[in-house]
């Protein structure tokens, strides 16, 4: 599908210039017409109808697939602009072929992730679909070619979704890519009051922080998400019990570096922490998102204190991506072997059982089979019972891309040796036979049972009863597997429900304040209005909705009596 236009509009304010004739030009040029009798053809003349050309589309009343890939951090990003969207009165469906526009939503980590953005992009212009790129990517590389012509949202502009959506549907290509700062000091993003329809409505994704502290030669989310840039303690608490009050039973705390929280502003994760477990209620729990070594090392006392509450999953993802020194060193990952033993050891002896979770990186440019050996030898001490094997790639503008690059037939095959290693033992049937408390808050993805998680986030099947969705409740375990668990639910068993609120339905907006209730209210008759202007064939767009004060804002008007109506309907929805 050929670009709406070549040039794309840094903001929605640029859409007016000083040069667009205003509507007293418009007026003055009325003197100078000539009229022309319109004929009308023979077939109109016979029907006594004529044919009434729409020159203008109505935002809010398409529908939009949202798409995302990656991490937890892009995924809270994609909850949110689908809230927005619904919101406003576009319909989010789950049917790709059925959406007037696709959102895509990208990750950079790997190259596959960005190879399925770039065909779904290509997917959606052969089927003529309107496309918003989001995430990473755009981000990080706009000028990518195939991205040309396409309406993109940055990371930190996911709060200005409805604004690019609607341009998109115009037919415009819009850009927002900036920086959102404070007094010159930038932000951990959007307000995290926004509304947003969580994937899992028993599930809140909560991201505590943007970008992250470290410089590693192959990372080009670092490029997307920038530095460090936290929130405060006091907005992540709030969201956490405005979570709870919809029903809510898990957080998942997020970030590209959830250990380095706080630096920034002068705080730090065990001080978040302990606030977030003040309003946990019982029954609910807290999983803490992936922390890099050099940052939980100095946290090592409070974190497991922490990590032993009833409250707090005993889990952590400590990705140490290599077993060798020296290929850490041209990582630039500021820490070494033993740093990571340290926090390993320390944590393993003081909260028993904890799960903690690894990344391994194989074929790093340089790493030799000695480099390979060593990291083998750290899987083997360990025996991780979730472990997340990266054949490398390397991604373009960063140093390890221009690296000298191991043969590809060797990464395969070290990738082949790490995942039969993996595979070959079976970390929870000592487990057998236990009794355990366990939240249930998913369906697996086969359908035939519910899926929970026991106090070391392992997970758990459980029959189908749907009396148990969104409860702790205690189990015996009878089988184990490879990832995973079953168990029975025991006869007259506690069960604990973490909340007396009824959770929200799947696809329902979370988040809707006073001022988006009003939103949510409104919109539908300022639809209508701006129905009314297109039949009328004014050429006027009502843009976008100030989420704040709930005002709107007049990007062209094409006669004077609609600057009339538009005040009329201001007052109204103040």
């Amino acid at each position: 599908m050929p670009a709406a236009c070549d040039s794309f509009v840094e903001d929605i304010e640029d859409i007016v210039s000083a040069q667009d004739p205003k509507p007293y030009d418009r007026q003055f040029a009325k003197k100078s017409i000539v009229p022309h009798v319109r004929k009308r053809n023979k077939r109109q003349q016979d029907e006594g109808t004529e044919d009434l050309q729409a020159d203008s589309v109505i935002p809010g009343t398409q529908k939009i697939w949202v798409k995302t890939w990656g991490c937890s951090h892009n995924n809270s990003d994609g909850e949110y602009m689908a809230g927005q969207l619904a919101v406003y009165g576009y319909k989010i469906t789950e049917n790709s072929s059925d959406a007037d526009l696709w959102l895509l939503n990208s990750c950079t980590v790997k190259n596959p992730a960005e190879d399925h953005f770039r065909n779904s992009i290509k997917k959606a212009q052969e089927q003529e679909k309107k496309v918003v790129v989001a995430g990473c990517v755009p981000q990080a590389q706009p000028r990518m070619d195939y991205l040309k012509g396409l309406s993109i949202i940055g990371v930190q502009q996911i709060d200005r979704v409805v604004e690019v959506v609607e341009e998109t549907i115009k037919g415009h290509s819009v850009r927002l890519l900036g920086q959102k700062k404070d007094k010159g000091k930038r932000l951990g993003g959007a307000r995290l009051d926004l509304p947003k329809i969580r994937k899992n409505p028993l599930i809140e994704i909560i991201s505590i922080n943007t970008g992250c502290l470290n410089a590693c030669t192959y990372c080009k989310t670092k490029h997307a998400r920038g530095d460090l840039a936290s929130y405060s303690v006091e907005e992540l608490v709030d969201r956490a019990i405005q979570s709870f009050q919809e029903g809510v039973c898990e957080i998942w705390l997020t970030s590209e570096d959830t250990g380095a929280y706080g630096r920034d502003i002068g705080s730090g994760l065990p001080t978040l922490l302990w606030k977030l477990v003040e309003v946990i209620p019982e029954g609910a729990m807290l999983r803490l998102g992936m922390t890099n070594p050099p940052y939980i090392l100095e946290h090592l006392e409070e974190m497991a204190k922490i990590l032993l509450h009833p409250r707090v999953y005993s889990f952590l993802h400590v990705p140490v991506q290599t077993g060798s020194d020296s290929v850490l060193m041209d990582m630039k990952r500021e820490y070494c072997i033993a740093d990571f033993k340290r926090v390993a050891d320390f944590l393993k002896e003081k909260v028993p059982g904890i799960t903690i979770a690894t990344d391994i990186i194989c074929g790093f440019p340089g790493e030799t089979e000695a480099d390979f050996q060593e990291t083998l030898k750290l899987v083997r001490e360990y025996k991780f019972p979730s472990l997340f094997i990266n054949q490398f790639y390397p991604r373009p503008g960063t140093p390890a891309a221009k690296m000298e690059q191991v043969p590809a037939q060797v990464k395969k095959q070290r990738t082949r040796e790490l995942s039969q290693l993996f595979q070959s033992y079976t970390p929870y049937d000592h487990k057998v036979a236990e009794r355990q408390h366990v939240l249930i808050t998913e369906e697996s993805f086969d359908g035939q049972y519910y899926v929970a998680h026991n106090k070391f986030y392992e997970q758990v099947l459980v029959p189908k009863q749907p009396e148990f969705l969104g409860k702790m409740i205690e189990v015996d375990i009878y089988e184990a597997g490879k990832h995973f668990m079953k168990a029975k639910p025991v006869q007259n068993g506690k069960v604990h429900t973490p909340s007396i609120v009824t959770p929200l339905l799947k696809g329902e907006v979370s988040g809707l304040t006073e001022e988006f209730k009003a939103l949510n209210e409104n919109g539908t008759a300022l639809r209508a209005h701006h129905r009314w202007c297109s039949e009328k064939s004014f050429s006027a767009s009502l843009l976008p909705w100030n989420l704040k004060g709930l005002r709107v804002k007049i990007v062209s008007v094409g006669l004077a009596v609609l600057a009339v109506i538009t005040a009329v309907t201001m007052a109204i929805f103040r």
